[in-house]
């Protein structure tokens, strides 16, 4: 006779394994009919690598995969040294006047509608920007619409990390005589460094991915991926965006891939020197 945990328990793994298949079989379909001879995909024709000779031979999207390579790194990295400086800010410094105006402004951007976000900024580069004669569209507008969107997942995600690390390791630091400087970067910066991957990687996926903020900052020589390729599905469902995804999905689980490897390594070295500190201790 089953017990109650048993059912209980294949009842859990079917909804598992439904909410898996659910999220996991749309892109295992993209990635197998990627490699599809046939110009339809309600169709196989056969295995072939012929939509990947012709993406390769695309300029235009080529060209768009690169902008958003470059704009998706240089706001995640700068994302994160912002947002670690807010995040210290506000975990470090408990009182000073306006820090809940700053939290505030610094979590905005989180329920802020898309829309909202990309047409107030928008104006203020038409504003900042055109009495210099700067074009207000273009990748230096996109960079930092990024960047101010991306840093307030990066500073919730440090933020949280910081509120959970023990402050007598950097008391004790402090003890012996090192200054603050040192202290973040000899004791913090390493303990909270997971928390930066994570950081990192969420703010390059979220750039990587944005099509409306993009929408209105892009100038004509600055069209990303997600618009690219919004507006050719527009016209009709082209397979080599169906190879380009592939490609985009292989990158993105090895980079994940390795941040998790880091972090696992990061992570085991820092409990096994706390081991060895309490050992000494001892």
């Amino acid at each position: 006779m089953s017990s109650p945990n048993a059912k209980v328990s294949w009842f859990g793994r079917i909804f598992l394994g439904a909410g898996f298949l659910f999220l996991y079989l749309p892109i295992i379909l993209l990635v197998v009919f990627s490699f599809n001879e046939s110009r339809l995909s309600s169709s196989w024709s056969g295995f072939s690598f012929k939509w990947y000779g012709e993406l390769m031979n695309d300029d235009s999207m080529l060209k768009a995969a690169w902008v958003s390579l470059k704009i998706a790194f240089t706001s995640a990295t700068a994302a994160v040294v912002l947002g670690t400086l807010a995040a210290l800010v506000m975990t470090r410094f408990k009182f000073f006047r306006g820090k809940t105006l700053f939290g505030a402004l610094i979590t905005a951007p989180l329920v802020m509608p898309e829309v909202v976000t990309g047409l107030s900024l928008l104006l203020m580069f038409v504003t900042l920007f055109s009495p210099f004669g700067i074009s207000p569209k273009g990748m230096l507008s996109i960079w930092i619409a990024h960047v101010t969107f991306t840093m307030a997942f990066v500073t919730v995600i440090i933020s949280s990390r910081l509120a959970e690390l023990d402050k007598s390791l950097e008391e004790a630091a402090m003890d012996l005589g090192a200054n603050r400087l040192k202290i973040f970067f000899v004791i913090t910066l390493p303990i909270i460094f997971p928390a930066l991957i994570s950081g990192w990687l969420l703010a390059f996926t979220l750039s990587l991915d944005d099509v409306v903020i993009s929408s209105f900052v892009a100038g004509p020589d600055s069209t990303t991926l997600p618009m690219k390729i919004f507006s050719t599905v527009r016209l009709g469902l082209n397979p080599k965006i169906n190879a380009l995804a592939t490609i985009i999905v292989a990158v993105v689980s090895t980079t994940a891939l390795i941040a998790w490897a880091i972090s696992h390594r990061e992570e085991k070295r820092r409990q096994r020197d706390i081991q060895l500190a309490l050992q000494k201790g001892d």
